[in-house]
């Protein structure tokens, strides 16, 4: 086991989850909520917060847990089940403030990969800094503005997907 590998794990045995979580009051969450409501006006898309204080152990020992994790949810919400396959998961590992966006195929057949890497290390920067929910609501606006180009509001648009971030 290499020192940073070490360091991430005795982190995760002696951070509690409600230490990692205290960057997103309910204030904060709140005014996230409202940017997904009004950012699903303006395209087809929906959109699906989820906050996890730490991954689960099992996924945290994975070099690739975070994104298995964030794969992992997209199924289990059914963030793959609307009407347009427009659906986009953002995943925030709290612990490791690490960020991971899953995206339906309708919109990765029209949306290159690395724009969602671009969005997640500007979030993951902001975090850095302590902005955090400035960084979620940058990450929206990007989001927003690439399916409202790409998925435009053409009829009213049914919420298909909960607006209110899930914290697990």
């Amino acid at each position: 086991m290499q020192a940073s590998d070490l360091g991430r794990f005795l982190r995760y045995l002696l951070v509690p989850e409600w230490l990692a979580r205290r960057p997103f009051p309910r204030e904060s969450l709140a005014r996230i909520e409202a940017a997904i409501a009004a950012s699903e006006q303006r395209h087809e898309g929906e959109l699906r917060f989820v906050l996890e204080g730490c991954l689960p152990l099992g996924y945290a020992l994975r070099p690739e847990g975070c994104r298995a994790r964030a794969l992992a949810l997209f199924s289990d919400l059914r963030v793959w089940d609307t009407v347009h396959n427009s659906g986009v998961l953002i995943y925030l590992d709290l612990l490791d403030r690490q960020v991971e966006i899953v995206a339906d195929r309708g919109i990765n057949a029209r949306v290159e990969a690395h724009f969602w890497e671009e969005v997640c290390r500007r979030m993951e920067a902001a975090f850095a800094r302590g902005e955090f929910e400035a960084g979620c609501l940058a990450a929206i606006d990007d989001i927003t503005a690439v399916l409202q180009r790409h998925f435009p509001a053409l009829q009213a648009n049914p919420n298909e997907l909960p607006d209110a971030p899930l914290m697990l």
